[in-house]
């Protein structure tokens, strides 16, 4: 993702020299503009987008340990704001927002953390698919290659973020060229640790039952208010 230039050194070629960083430039303005539009689509998609439910993988690597966790479930969205993440056992956690509250429940702690949902930065990242954000707004977008990112056929986006955080410093948009969704989403943090949610499956604009975004933990855990 790196581009080198190769500059001549010779006076001769000086007309030569600006022909190809003419050209060059043209093609960065073009890409820029191509993922402009890209973006423009999947915003267009998702703000017309009232409910979206479909199966999802995670895959989470961590540098450090060079280890992999995968986990599967179901996600729900509704704007503004709502979504429901339920992980199949025997994982079993769940993240539940009903547009103003956010609760994350880790099973294996025993321990629900609840927060103002625009306080977290958990699903900021994922705020566009609820309602919440704006790819081009969010985002310093340009296209990458998409046989060399094995999604021929549909178009990838990087986006780095335009307000520095500690949860992630880029995120790789794999997108259905028919439809303009995200069908993948990559997200990579400070520690080089990468988080791969891949949607498979989609249903939109299904009604949804308001039980949908509600979440009462089991008898005994831990609550934490932030």
């Amino acid at each position: 993702m790196t581009t080198w230039t190769r500059l001549p050194i010779l006076a001769c070629l000086a007309l030569a020299l600006f022909i190809v960083t003419a050209g060059a430039h043209d093609a960065k303005a073009d890409t820029a503009a191509s993922a402009d539009r890209i973006a423009a689509r999947v915003q267009g998609f998702y703000d017309n987008t009232r409910t979206y439910q479909a199966r999802f993988e995670q895959v989470y690597h961590i540098e450090a340990y060079n280890r992999k966790k995968r986990s599967t479930g179901n996600v729900t969205f509704q704007r503004p704001g709502r979504m429901s993440w339920a992980y199949d056992e025997p994982n079993g956690n769940r993240v539940v927002s009903d547009g103003q509250l956010l609760k994350v429940y880790e099973r294996d702690k025993g321990q629900v953390v609840e927060q103002p949902l625009g306080t977290s930065q958990y699903p900021a990242v994922l705020s566009f698919l609820v309602g919440k954000g704006d790819l081009r707004q969010m985002f310093n977008l340009r296209r990458l290659d998409e046989k060399r990112m094995n999604f021929e056929g549909g178009y990838v986006l990087e986006g780095l973020p335009k307000q520095p955080n500690s949860a992630y410093t880029k995120v790789i948009m794999y997108i259905d060229a028919q439809t303009a969704q995200v069908r993948r989403m990559l997200i990579i943090d400070a520690q080089r640790n990468r988080n791969m949610f891949t949607f498979s499956s989609p249903n939109v604009n299904a009604t949804l039952p308001p039980a949908a975004f509600t979440f009462t933990p089991p008898k005994g855990t831990q609550v934490v208010r932030r």
